[in-house]
């Protein structure tokens, strides 16, 4: 067997170029009389990396032919793939050039393989083989269904908003000035200088009081939840009756067992943990409720931090959509209150791209070892070249600058949803709009499942409330839709939000006094002018909250 390992530079002429399938390699260029292998000098011809493997038996150039048409056949070798130059593949492979070259030529003429001049021997544009089949095997299924046409699912940025030009000025400043070290093995703890610069914004913009030696790097919440799950926080963990499942099972799969916090309007309901003595650990949502909306109101903030110092426990603060508010209210980390007794936990999916694969634990003294025990002597989930570049973002303010931008275009989308709700569907009411990348519209009562079927002849991918309900909940069930205003882009938006208001439900059918007071009210047609005070008051605190500087309030 042999085993191509050629160094790789495309800009290097390919000596196997050849103007066509009659013409075989000029075997002149290189003279080779005795047919000897190649000399170990040739192995310094640059070309491209080939895994070849050749049985022992039978002539070099058969051997070879058929390992390649074997490798094209099997789909190892994809249509177009550039091989290697003949001299390369023979210095590598130990063999005569002339036994390559004579390979290449019959490989062309057969149809296996493609030459011309300049632009190298590649493999050619063959219909893509069928696998073999087993004996016994069942023929392939049904194709996977096509996505659909509108997506509003929750939890995803607009993929086209991503600050491409930014990122690349940071990640060639970030190289340009990395030290030599910082592209050796990863400090589990992530680089000093994304640390350092979350150090400084999270206090500025959220108001968390840490410094970097409490600040470890992980890929994410979900990479958080598993550090912290079992070996740190063995449970059971107080959760809040709506949340993702995802992050529920990753905490089962630890495993740590959640008892679900009823919620209303001020938020979870943390007076429900003195009647749950085993619970030590709580984790909440206090930005932005997910999904239902709005945030832990401050008497239950003061109330959860109390809880906390009076059993000897831990808040786990998920700052889901914190950066992205639109209205007046100040809500800030409920870590400031006591940075012993709160983790504060976030990523850069939301505002960046979950593309990004970066988050950061803001730790309690106490339990930096210990996160840094289970995570391991190096880092192996995030790259080095990332963190700083994120870095770099941030103290250039171009984070800033990228949030400030989206949060604005999010707005205006919120907007255009609560407008289109009520022109065509007043009787669906939007909640949690005051931040975040969602909206929650409330429906009548027994609508829900309908309404999601519906959304799905109407191409509209959503989820409907239910699904994000704590199998243990007790609190009573609304119906309703979560739409994410945000996937969308910005010409696929307007096309999204139609098709979202035909999927809504009628207005359910007043009866008896209801039907005549709706009667009177209708011959009236006068508008709710309290209403309207109200949607013209949170416009404008809508607009005085974007002329505010990112900072915490």
């Amino acid at each position: 067997m042999g085993e191509t390992r050629v160094n790789s530079s495309d800009a290097e002429p390919d000596p196997d170029a050849k103007p066509g399938p009659d013409t075989k390699p000029d075997p002149g260029a290189e003279p080779d009389p005795g047919a000897e292998p190649a000399a170990s000098g040739a192995a310094e011809v640059l070309g491209q990396d080939l895994h070849v493997e050749l049985a022992a038996a039978g002539g070099r150039r058969t051997v070879l032919m058929d390992a390649l048409r074997e490798a094209v056949r099997s789909g190892r070798l994809a249509p177009g793939t550039r091989l290697p130059p003949y001299r390369s593949l023979a210095a590598d492979l130990g063999i005569a050039r002339n036994t390559v070259a004579e390979a290449y030529g019959e490989l062309v003429a057969e149809g296996w393989l493609t030459a011309r001049q300049g632009s190298g021997t590649r493999v050619a544009g063959r219909a893509e083989p069928l696998a073999p089949r087993r004996p016994g095997r069942q023929p392939p299924g049904p194709a996977e269904p096509s996505p659909p046409t509108h997506n509003l699912r929750q939890g995803r940025p607009e993929d086209a908003s991503f600050p491409r030009g930014p990122w690349l000025a940071s990640a060639r400043r970030a190289v340009s000035a990395a030290p030599n070290e910082a592209f050796g093995p990863g400090d589990p703890r992530g680089r000093i200088e994304l640390r350092r610069a979350l150090t400084d914004y999270l206090a500025r913009a959220r108001g968390v009081r840490t410094s970097p030696e409490r600040i470890v790097i992980c890929s994410g919440f979900s990479h958080a939840l598993r550090l912290l799950g079992g070996a740190v926080l063995p449970g059971p963990i107080a959760v809040e009756s709506y949340g993702l499942p995802f992050h529920r099972a990753l905490l089962a799969a630890a495993p740590v067992t959640t008892t679900p916090l009823s919620l209303d309007e001020s938020g979870a309901c943390v007076e429900e943990l003195t009647a749950l003595p085993d619970v030590r650990t709580a984790l909440l949502t206090p930005a932005h409720q997910f999904p239902t909306g709005g945030p832990l109101e401050p008497e239950r903030r003061t109330a959860i931090v109390d809880w906390a110092r009076g059993v000897g426990g831990l808040l786990l603060e998920d700052d889901y959509d914190g950066e992205f508010r639109y209205d007046r209210k100040p809500v800030g980390a409920v870590q400031g209150l006591d940075p012993d007794r709160v983790l504060y936990l976030g990523s850069a999916s939301k505002s960046l791209s979950p593309a990004v694969r970066l988050g950061w634990m803001v730790l309690p003294d106490h339990l930096v070892d210990d996160v840094l025990a289970v995570k391991g002597e190096r880092e192996g989930w995030t790259g080095v070249l990332d963190q700083l570049t994120l870095a770099d973002l941030i103290t250039s303010g171009g984070y800033d600058r990228h949030v400030r931008r989206m949060r604005r275009r999010y707005r205006r989308r919120r907007d255009q949803l609560r407008t289109a709700l009520e022109r065509h569907a007043p009787h669906v009411h939007a909640t949690g709009i005051s931040a975040g990348l969602h909206a929650v519209l409330r429906l009548p009562p027994g609508t829900e499942r309908s309404a999601v079927k519906a959304a799905t002849w109407q191409g509209v991918a959503l989820d409907g409330l239910a699904a994000f309900r704590h199998p243990a909940a007790t609190m009573p069930a609304p119906d309703g839709l979560v739409v994410g205003y945000a996937t969308p882009s910005d010409h696929a938006w307007t096309p999204a939000l139609d098709a979202l208001v035909r999927a809504l439900p009628p207005p359910p059918e007043p009866s008896g006094p209801q039907a005549a007071a709706a009667g009177t009210l209708a011959d009236a047609d006068t508008p709710d002018a309290a209403s309207d005070t109200s949607d013209a008051s949170e416009t404008d605190a809508d607009a005085d909250a974007d002329a505010q500087p990112d900072a915490h309030r």
